[in-house]
């Protein structure tokens, strides 16, 4: 997450996020948050102009944290993702989603992901497990991203761009004898 308004950040799938974990640790990394459940809804008009226009409106509970973002259109910088990000802390996630929908949004998608939080050498480095695999984000400065990423032993090539759902939407087309659901949740 950011204060700058400005997301810039590097999305990496890994195959154990439990060698990522050992790693930070060794390096002296500070957890931020332990591993918790975040559930995501992705918000929009009828006629999806959000997602037309390439931004997001979404709403997140994640641990004790409520909390409304706004972003702009994706630009890429090599693997970087750079991107306008603004974010509120909010009390009552139901009120706000409820303020929505009277203004005219729904619910567009709903995704959820199991994340922790790390703090190394000044940028934020997340461990998901999504139910299309695990990922690395590392996200902060842009000269700090690729250096983090190699210092952790991820290779910043293998970086994927997209969003999560976008993702989703891609691991649904490649593997239709699954039936997956539309929207990226764990199966209960």
């Amino acid at each position: 997450m950011t204060d700058s308004g400005v997301e810039t950040e590097l999305k990496i799938p890994v195959a154990d996020l439990a060698q990522v974990r050992s790693t930070l640790a060794a390096c002296g990394a500070t957890l931020v948050h332990d591993n918790e459940r975040e559930v995501n809804l992705l918000l929009d008009t009828a006629d999806r102009e959000l997602a037309a226009r390439g931004c997001v409106l979404r709403l997140r509970r994640y641990g004790a944290r409520r909390v409304l973002t706004f972003k702009g259109p994706a630009a890429y910088e090599g693997r970087i993702k750079v991107r306008t990000e603004h974010e509120l802390e909010i009390g009552n996630l139901e009120a706000m989603l409820a303020v929505f929908e009277a203004l005219g949004f729904s619910s567009a998608a709903r995704y959820e992901k199991d994340r922790e939080a790390w703090r190394f050498e000044g940028v934020e480095v997340v461990l998901d497990h999504t139910p299309m695999g695990e990922f690395v984000e590392v996200e902060g400065p842009a000269s700090q991203l690729e250096p983090v990423a190699r210092s952790l032993g991820l290779d910043p090539t293998q970086a994927v761009r997209g969003s999560y759902m976008s993702l989703w939407q891609e691991f649904r087309t490649r593997n239709p004898e699954r039936d997956l659901e539309p929207d990226m949740v764990f199966e209960r």
